[in-house]
């Protein structure tokens, strides 16, 4: 594989705490909130969406904005979300975060048949909305353009054109349904990014098991952000995996600002606190990702780990498990007995091969050796 991204291409904004806990049925208490910022912290992430300011009734937010800042001692950014609505950016304002991102719909679909309005509103709306948050000392704005996938490519170019002239610093585009797909991500980032001196991201959902791809594909265009959640947790089929898109960023395009190392700690954790089970092929932290049973597999292990595995195991906190069963060939078996210091001829392994597999059972390492040695049996 031809690698060819070494410096720095990205920033990763973690929505766990906004988009994730929309996921129906979770309820994050502060502690469990508190402990995913210092798991994301370990990780690396680049900044941190911690809430909804809607009201101040979420009086949580001014604390775990503090409390976030304690932990990630400006590691990080740390961002609220929060709709065009004067009274809501003058709460977010009063939680003193580093960045507020401003959302605001950009289709007609939203525009004229939820919110009964027209392009112009959302122009005034916008416009208004940044240069309240500026006026309130906010250090950055974000203006996150919803359905953005679905909008009019002119009048998007537009909008986002008007934010940077009001002071965004960021536009971050938003496909809202899942319908893309990479190409038609470029597509959708491309014109934007050779028409605006500000940075792009992009929030990608995971109705058709797109998001981290599409997320990935934004950069290849010129995106220099993306939004992700652990275990890809928010609303409907969620969004672009944080564990995915690290471990991509990591190990194939060679970034090294990240911590995957960490990732296990973290997903688990959250796994845990939101009931939300990691399947065991789940990538980069389900528990048999590098577990093997098929013998032309094990085979090219035991020559070169790198002709079945695309990073070692012990970059993601993980170890090689070796699988014997149904699948399992004579040569796989006679290497692993070979590295045990046990020889046998080609008919004995051959005939323990075939017994293994006629028992219907799989056996780790440790029970292939207890059972040739005659302490166990299959």
């Amino acid at each position: 594989m031809t690698k060819t991204v070494t410096k720095k291409i990205c920033s990763i904004i973690d929505s766990t705490l906004r988009e994730g806990e929309q996921t129906p049925g979770i309820r994050l208490t502060d502690d469990h909130r508190r402990n995913i910022i210092a798991h994301l912290h370990e990780v690396g992430v680049d900044e941190i969406e911690l809430g909804i300011a809607a009201s101040p009734a979420d009086n949580h937010l001014p604390q775990l904005v503090a409390d976030a800042r304690s932990i990630t001692q400006a590691s990080c950014r740390l961002g609220l979300w929060c709709r065009c609505i004067e009274k809501d950016i003058d709460f977010a304002g009063s939680c003193r975060p580093d960045v507020l991102s401003l959302s605001i719909p950009v289709s007609d679909l939203h525009i004229t048949e939820r919110l009964k309005k027209n392009r112009d509103w959302v122009k005034k709306i916008m416009v208004g909305s940044i240069r309240q948050g500026l006026a309130l000392d906010i250090p950055f704005i974000s203006v996150g353009l919803e359905d953005a996938s679905r909008a009019d490519p002119d009048f998007l170019l537009q909008v986002a054109r008007l934010a940077e002239e009001n002071g965004a610093g960021r536009i971050r585009l938003a496909d809202t349904v899942g319908i893309c797909s990479p190409g038609t991500v470029r597509e959708l980032v491309r014109p934007l990014q050779q028409s605006l001196q500000i940075d792009i991201g992009v929030h990608c959902h995971n109705d058709f098991g797109m998001a981290t791809a599409n997320s990935i594909a934004a950069l290849e265009a010129g995106a220099s952000w993306f939004d992700a959640t652990v275990l890809g947790l928010g609303e409907r089929a969620g969004n672009c995996r944080l564990e995915e898109a690290v471990g991509y960023l990591t190990f194939v395009l060679e970034q090294q600002q990240y911590h995957p190392e960490f990732l296990p700690q973290l997903c688990r954790y959250v796994s845990s606190v939101t009931e939300s089970p990691i399947h065991r092929n789940h990538p980069l932290v389900g528990d048999d990702i590098f577990t093997c049973e098929t013998g032309l597999h094990q085979h090219g292990l035991a020559v070169n780990p790198a002709t079945y595995e695309p990073y070692e195991p012990g970059q993601v906190g993980c170890r090689r498990k070796l699988r014997f069963g149904h699948k399992t060939g004579t040569r796989a078996i006679n290497l692993q007995l070979a590295k045990r210091g046990l020889r046998f001829d080609d008919m004995q392994v051959r005939l323990l091969a075939r017994r293994i597999r006629s028992s219907g059972q799989t056996l780790s390492e440790e029970q292939l050796v207890r059972y040739v040695t005659g302490t166990t049996r299959p």
